[in-house]
């Protein structure tokens, strides 16, 4: 029994692997052999261990994660539509047009055009009633998970990485929560150098993969506001919380980094059903 156990868990851990490659490495050729030479598994058992481990299969990982990516790009307009479709794996702007749209409801282009920060500058009162804030008494929470350093849209692949291995330890239930921490701020610090953190409420307990740690979520005030929709549309809600609700509230933030929980399941939804709690600790 402790053999197979062991074997299982080893099994895992070969699975997270793969998921880490793939993170490191969307705009390479992630195809089915190398991902399995990867694991070090026969092509011919590597998909169904996948997919038994993560609840989707390899070609599902890399293109959610490749889209996921190519939402970031659009919103912050920083390269041409081709450039974009090459970069998530699409020979040509049509193909990369119809992924795009069967997943996020809409064409790359009208995407584009709708990106927050053009569209609502910091201060515009139109922005005001768009977000509902409520202060809430945060319990605090121990985190296990792993911590990333560079662009904040890339830390889909360390959940990915985290789950992998949670779920393998049957450590995930209905309590779980999954959360970001985010350490920098986006518009004063290098995108290489900016810290975060993906973290679950559960205990590690023995076999902890290096890398992975804990983090303390501590009790206290929070504000909270709920966005629906594409996380590359976050930063239309961080913009509103501390250039609008923050300044007319009348309360200071504590000096600890604001969070993310994340209310649903991201691989079963399309984005425009996603549910992200962004959490800014207040003083008492």
């Amino acid at each position: 029994m402790q053999h197979r156990e062991t074997t299982r868990l080893a099994y895992a851990d070969r699975i997270a692997r793969v998921v880490a490659h793939i993170a490191r490495n969307l705009e390479g050729p992630l195809d089915l052999e190398r991902l399995a030479g990867v694991a070090c598994f026969s092509p011919y058992h590597f998909h169904r261990l996948y997919r038994t481990t993560m609840g989707e299969t390899p070609d599902q990982t890399v293109r959610r994660l490749r889209l996921n990516r190519a939402a970031g790009s659009l919103r912050r307009g920083d390269l041409a539509l081709a450039v974009i479709a090459r970069r998530a794996g699409y020979g040509s702007v049509e193909a990369f047009s119809r992924a795009f749209s069967n997943a996020y409801g809409c064409a790359p282009s009208r995407f584009r055009a709708a990106r927050a920060p053009d569209l609502q500058p910091p201060g515009r009162p139109e922005i005001d009633s768009m977000y509902d804030v409520i202060i809430k008494d945060f319990e605090g929470l121990r985190l296990t998970g792993l911590p990333h350093l560079g662009d904040y849209n890339d830390i889909g692949g360390v959940f990915e990485r985290l789950l992998a291995w949670a779920a393998a330890r049957r450590l995930i239930d209905e309590g779980t929560r999954s959360i970001g921490i985010y350490y920098d701020d986006p518009d004063t610090v290098p995108v290489a150098e900016r810290r975060s953190f993906a973290g679950l409420n559960v205990e590690p307990g023995h076999g902890v993969p290096e890398g992975v740690t804990t983090v303390e979520l501590a009790p206290g005030p929070m504000a909270v506001l709920l966005h629906k929709g594409p996380y590359a549309d976050l930063e239309q809600a961080y913009r509103h919380l501390y250039a609008v609700w923050l300044p007319a509230s009348g309360r200071e933030p504590a000096d600890r980094p604001p969070f993310e929980e994340y209310l649903n399941d991201y691989r079963v939804l399309p984005p425009s059903e996603w549910l992200t709690a962004v959490c800014l600790p207040l003083v008492p």
